[in-house]
């Protein structure tokens, strides 16, 4: 073999080595972001999961509001990026414990019975302002000391909660989307669906809880929003209930 055909040969062997390695280095990676994703979510290949939604108070059909429905969308595209699959469900016939499949709870506890109840179990330390009188706490939320009333289209606010009711590693965790009015509650999906990787690397498993701010939706709609604190301490205490505020009954 000449000594240019033996060159020729060896470079073409160390070009077919680099690319599988590179392939190889790239699924790597792909899966091992896409095993974090899964576990962040509780939503390993082809499990269930659930969407709970508010129900027309007027009827009994289902009728979502359009920022719902923008949120629910949010919410599908992770749900099939994990290779999982979910079920639709009204607030009112949504009977299942904690831990058995990954939930995702949609809506204020004025209007969603199943996140009045995740709110009075899980989050005893919030209160919010369900009077459906116009006042300036009208829909305020209360955490600890804290109260956060909104200015509609200024300023809202939405808590963000991953949970997981201290079941363990292998429970399927809930996430609750709570906002003050819908087009915050699609802000908080936009931004979980933003931001997961960050929340998984600080948070882990664990159980998290997120007050966001969203800024001018008159304008700006669901796009700009704010931190305002992890509450997850406040939001997990028992707190004395201020009048006007809601509290479930079980």
């Amino acid at each position: 073999m000449s000594e240019l055909l033996r060159i020729v040969v060896v470079a073409a062997v160390v070009a077919v080595l680099a690319i599988s390695l590179g392939w190889y280095a790239r699924t790597y990676m792909w899966r091992r972001k896409l095993s974090r994703k899964q576990a962040f979510f509780g939503l390993p290949e082809n499990s269930e999961s659930l969407l709970v939604v508010n129900r027309d108070a007027g009827g009994p059909d289902l009728m979502i509001s359009r920022n719902d429905v923008f949120a629910l969308l949010e919410l599908s595209a992770l749900i099939k990026d994990c290779g999982a699959h979910s079920q639709l469900v009204t607030h009112d016939s949504a009977q299942q414990g904690f831990g058995e499949r990954t939930e995702f709870c949609v809506g204020g506890p004025a209007t969603n019975r199943r996140m009045a109840a995740h709110m009075h179990s899980l989050l005893p330390g919030i209160r919010v302002n369900t009077d459906p009188e116009p006042g300036p706490d009208r829909g305020a939320f209360q955490i600890g000391s804290e109260r956060y009333r909104m200015e509609p289209g200024i300023t809202e606010y939405v808590v963000l909660a991953r949970l997981t009711a201290g079941q363990g590693k292998e429970a399927r965790p809930v996430f609750l989307f709570c906002g003050q009015r819908a087009s915050a509650t699609q802000a908080a999906a936009r931004y979980l669906a933003k931001h997961h990787e960050r929340l998984s690397r600080k948070h882990g498993g664990s159980s998290f809880v997120l007050l966001l701010k969203v800024v001018n939706s008159q304008a700006y709609g669901p796009d700009v929003v704010e931190l305002v604190a992890d509450v997850t301490r406040a939001a997990q205490e028992q707190a004395p209930a201020p009048k006007g505020a809601h509290r479930s009954k079980q």
